[in-house]
């Protein structure tokens, strides 16, 4: 009896020894597989820097160095127009143009060339708005848009002419420190030769743009450039054709007379007037 057991115990040994090994093996022949094929993909697949989107980056938005970040990325599978060194995302060290973002970019989404501006490139009018402002557009020709020497950036005083009560004409400053932010189609500030423009478009609050409307629709609006500098606040300013040509003192002496009706009495040699009410 004891032999049968002892049998049996040198056999389930053996057994198990024996599974234990086959195991081992194939665990080996498994890490060497895995270390073959991560040598093949290391050897394979190159590595390359490419910058991605730190956080949401929205439309009109100037692109910094703290809006994005750098990752790894197999060479092969960047696009043509990802950005994978500084220079090209950012310019030359001491550069001040930048780039706008003009397409929405998710966290972690590749930059590509075709979703910012080039560099100093302005993304256009919308990018100009503040919260809360409005752009609205003003027709303009030689005289009334200050020949042709207006520029995106600059500020502008906004006059009307036109007729008011009794036919009179005025001129009256209506807006001032009105900001331009494109001329025509254009909203980038750098033009090598001055030209005559068509319209011009201002930034201002929803209100200001009915104001505009009914200004432009009633009369005719002058612009006059202001300085750079210039923040002074012009104050009421209204000139009359009166003030024009002098007349205001003249008509300040007119007086209105008041038509009088009489009768004449006479009571012997004294003639007396007796007031009465005119007839028409």
């Amino acid at each position: 009896m004891r032999i049968v057991f002892a049998l049996v115990l040198i056999l389930g040994v053996s057994l198990a020894g024996g599974a234990v090994y086959f195991a081992s093996q194939q665990f080996n022949a498994n890490q060497s597989r895995i270390a073959e094929l991560t040598n093949r993909i290391t050897k394979n697949v190159e590595m390359v820097e490419v910058y991605v989107a730190a956080s949401e980056l929205k439309y009109g938005q100037v692109l910094t160095k703290e809006d994005v970040k750098i990752i790894e990325w197999p060479l092969k599978s960047i696009p043509e127009t990802a950005f994978t060194k500084a220079k090209d995302l950012f310019g030359d060290d001491g550069e001040t143009d930048t780039r706008i973002v003009i397409r929405v970019i998710d966290p972690g989404e590749i930059l590509l060339s075709t979703k910012v501006t080039n560099l100093g490139e302005d993304a256009g009018v919308a990018s100009r708005l503040e919260k809360g402002m409005r752009a609205f557009t003003i027709k303009v020709d030689v005289a009334s848009g200050v020949s042709g020497f207006l520029r995106p950036g600059d500020k502008i005083d906004i006059y009307w002419t036109g007729q008011v009560e009794r036919g009179s004409t005025v001129t009256k400053l209506i807006m001032d420190g009105i900001s331009l932010i494109a001329i025509d189609q254009t909203s980038g500030e750098v033009s090598s030769t001055a030209t005559v423009a068509k319209t011009v478009t201002v930034a201002v609050s929803p209100k200001t743009v009915a104001s505009l409307a009914q200004a432009q629709s009633t009369g005719k609006l002058l612009l006059s450039l202001r300085g750079v500098n210039d923040e002074t606040v012009s104050g009421i300013i209204e000139v009359t054709q009166n003030d024009l040509l002098g007349r205001v003192a003249a008509e300040a002496e007119v007086k209105i007379i008041e038509r009088i009706c009489t009768i004449k009495t006479r009571r012997g040699a004294v003639v007396i007037e007796v007031p009465i009410p005119c007839s028409n």
